[in-house]
């Protein structure tokens, strides 16, 4: 079969360096986004000729004029007499800062203690499958050889789902704090230019994907090898306890997200309904008691929720890939090269992304709002072209020109370039899911103008246009998904799926980044508001927003594209550990898991969307009762009571996150106990089916919703004038359309590829207990 090209030791030089790289550019990036110095500080250099700081006599285009010393004379007085307005922002960035931070060390502290929880049950379930003892036993698919004992599974298992826990916590807390330090940044740089902007706020996220990408990949990567140590040539052993990494990674991610997606909706929801429709006053405007409530949740919701999302999905496809082909021919040859493909296609994902990268930052600059939106898509396509070279040269160093992989009792024989195809056809199918996402959620086609001009009509005729837009929305992507099954699976079974959804994640670094340059876009709109900025400022920053909306559903897009063949793989190594010859969809046992799993999504949703709802009530009460009970409020006279708006978002988050946590995280313990592993495989099965329609629909809906709101305002084109402006009917009624499309984008929907991805990782781990104790049930009757 032969050997791979590139040797041993330059794998184990190849992939930590490029974590590195990645980490390094990062930083680099962090670096140019510090030099946009904020002028918020009370200490800023002052000018001795005119008593003016520096910065605060560039005008709007960025030019150095002392001519408009006057001008900005008048600015600072204005500043000054309107209530310390500019000091209101500075106190405002600092508020968001530290409201984002003070949620997410709450909400860690109360995730803290399930995690902890979790991993002892991990340790007692698993070292229970044989009684605890020390002695090596026999390889679950080589009966002529020992592994290394069941209680070392369960430790090892124990330590890798720590470890994904923290690294999921560390990957959403970077990204929250390169977020909060970007925003108003990004506002400062907007009054040079809508390009300045763009810069500023796509370096930050860029931030944030490369430290996801590199962290992710080098921690996977180091307890590879530290858990080497001790397996030594038991790489069964071994990669079936790196599957905790991936259940670490997404149960963090689980809570992030719908903890996260309560918090935001809540205060954007109330925030919209009573200040926009109710009040006729803009979005983020100071006067709105919710509105640094609405900022601190674009931070934990979309960018920390978000970032641990896509680390689980990337950790998960990763472990899935190694435990199917730890029973292949590379782990019974050890071949630690081909063994680590894998990981060789992340590596060189994140050098493709660093190139991509400089396209955006450094080769071409945006000049004008119209080149915004071509820009990220462009990163795009060009990340995809580049990293199918990439493919190509991993596979051909990498991989042996012929080797075997293990398809549900047999050695199935691959060729190299067979297996290029898979990862190859998944990276391609993220890009078509990309483009369908947006031609379905970009006010510049016709799906989201239609909804718009729905509007017309009202409210009712919005909700029923987004809906349909939402439900249409999910055929060519499930086509795609199905395509790319039957293409990886054609060639290399199950191993080939689970490196379709890794080819899917391989630009992971370059997704992040136009994914969280949304959220950083959008509050940098906010703080332009609150800061009473020009007009002609929030025009650039609601550009930048625009497109930010359209690039965090493609980002959604991807992350459920991935989850549906990361479950898929999982399902299949699952299968294979419990040794389930056939999954049967006519005995009884399966099709009952097969309608309950199908069921779960619903369930999951209603839970997340009733409770955006309840504290959206609670919201909508209280910004009613600032705006009734304060005298000035609404001229401006008065400062409102932000820090209610606050609690009542941290509160109702916290408390209701831990409902649909559990149930996500105990259904494949009740049933795998109760039912066994069988009936298990039908919840997994009908889960990941009718999870993945949900889930598309309701981001995509949600998004079109909010475009559509997007594009009357805007006021672009002839038809979205005959619409507006802000205050009329039609506006109002997309107004409303928006607040129920943002927990179904922001909440239920992203939420649900995180729960068919955690309940196949977590059946996949505690699979040799289900298979040696579940089944409770059916053995007593």
């Amino acid at each position: 079969m032969g050997a791979a090209i590139l040797p041993d030791l330059g794998t184990e030089i190849l992939i930590p360096v490029c974590a590195l790289v990645g980490i390094a550019f990062s930083l680099i990036q962090w670096v140019l986004v510090s030099k946009v110095k904020l002028t918020t500080e009370k200490h800023a250099p002052v000018d001795g000729k005119n008593g003016f700081s520096e910065v605060l006599i560039e005008e709007e285009e960025g030019l150095n004029d002392h001519n408009i010393v006057a001008k900005c004379a008048e600015i600072q007085n204005a500043i000054s007499e309107a209530c310390g307005n500019w000091f209101a922002y500075s106190n405002f960035v600092d508020l968001h800062v530290a409201g984002a931070t003070s949620f997410l060390f709450t909400e860690y502290q109360y995730v803290g203690i399930f995690m902890v929880a979790f991993a002892v049950l991990i340790f007692l379930f698993l070292g229970s499958v044989e009684g605890f003892s020390t002695k090596s036993q026999s390889c679950t698919y080589d009966s002529t050889k020992l592994c290394k004992p069941a209680l070392a599974t369960a430790v090892f298992s124990t330590i890798s789902f720590l470890l994904g826990a923290v690294t999921s916590v560390i990957s959403g807390f970077l990204g929250m704090k390169i977020a909060t330090y970007a925003n108003a940044r990004t506002t400062l740089e907007a009054r040079k230019g809508v390009g300045k902007a763009f810069i500023v706020a796509f370096r930050s996220g860029a931030v944030m994907g490369f430290l996801l990408a590199a962290n992710g990949l080098l921690v996977l990567y180091i307890t590879i090898n530290l858990f080497k140590l001790y397996y030594g040539d038991d790489w069964e052993g071994l990669f079936e306890a790196i599957t905790g990494y991936g259940l670490g990674g997404s149960s963090m991610a689980l809570f992030g997200r719908v903890g996260g997606g309560i918090y935001t909706k809540a205060a954007d929801v109330g925030a919209d309904l009573v200040g926009k429709v109710e009040r006729n006053i803009p979005e983020d405007d100071p006067r709105n008691p919710a509105v640094i409530a609405d900022n601190v949740g674009d931070n934990v919701g979309d960018i920390a929720g978000m970032g641990s999302d896509l680390f689980g999905s990337y950790a998960e496809s990763s472990c899935a890939a190694l435990v199917v082909a730890s029973i292949s021919s590379f782990g019974i040859t050890h071949d630690f090269t081909a063994m680590c493909y894998p990981l060789l296609i992340s590596s060189m994902g994140i050098l493709v992304c660093l190139l991509t990268t400089l396209f955006a930052t450094d080769f071409f600059e945006v000049k004008a709002v119209k080149e915004i939106e071509p820009a990220l898509k462009k990163q795009l396509i060009i990340s995809t072209v580049l990293m199918t070279v990439g493919i190509a040269i991993v596979s051909w160093i990498a991989l042996p020109s012929s080797f075997t992989i293990f398809n549900f009792g047999i050695q199935k024989e691959v060729k190299n370039w067979q297996l290029f195809l898979c990862v190859g056809v998944g990276l391609w199918a993220g890009l078509i899911i990309g483009f369908v996402t947006e031609y379905y959620t970009s006010n510049a086609y016709s799906p989201v103008q239609d909804v718009a001009d729905s509007c017309r009509t009202g409210a009712a005729t919005n909700v029923i246009f987004g809906l349909a837009l939402g439900y249409k929305s999910v055929i060519i992507p499930i086509f795609a998904i199905a395509i790319s099954i039957f293409v990886s699976f054609s060639f290399a079974a199950m191993y080939g799926i689970a490196m379709a959804a890794l080819g899917m994640l391989s630009t992971i670094a370059t997704g992040l980044a136009i994914d969280a340059y949304g959220p950083i876009s959008d509050n940098a709109g906010g703080i332009a508001e609150m800061a009473g900025m020009s007009h002609r400022i929030r025009e650039r920053t609601d550009a930048l927003d625009a497109a930010g909306n359209t690039t965090a559903a493609i980002g959604k897009g991807f992350a459920i594209g991935s989850a549906a063949l990361v479950s898929l793989a999982l399902f299949g190594a699952f299968v294979s550990r419990a040794a389930i010859s056939t999954v049967d969809v006519l005995t009884p046992k399966v099709f009952i898991g097969l309608i309950v799993g199908a069921m779960l999504p619903y369930w999951f949703s209603a839970m997340t969307m009733k409770s955006v709802g309840s504290a959206a009530l609670k919201m909508v009460e209280e910004v009613r009762r600032q705006f009734n009970t304060i005298p000035g409020l609404m001229e401006g006279t008065a400062k409102p009571d932000y820090a209610t708006c606050v609690k009542i978002s941290t509160d109702a988050s916290i408390k209701e996150m831990i409902p649909p946590g559990a149930l996500v995280m105990l259904t494949p313990l009740i049933v795998g106990i109760f039912f066994g592993v069988e009936t298990l495989s039908g919840v997994l099965a009908g889960s990941l089916v009718s999870g993945v329609q949900i889930a598309i629909s309701a981001s995509n809906t949600g998004g079109a919703w909010d475009n559509a709101k997007k594009y009357i305002e805007a006021g672009a084109s002839e038809h979205a004038r005959t619409l507006g402006p802000k205050g009329s009917d039609p506006h109002k009624a997309a107004v409303i359309g928006d607040t129920v499309g943002d927990p179904l984008k922001d909440t239920s929907g992203p939420s649900l590829n995180i729960l068919i991805k955690l309940m196949a990782v977590e059946s996949l781990v505690f699979a040799p207990f289900f298979a040696t104790h579940g089944g409770l049930l059916f053995k007593i009757l």
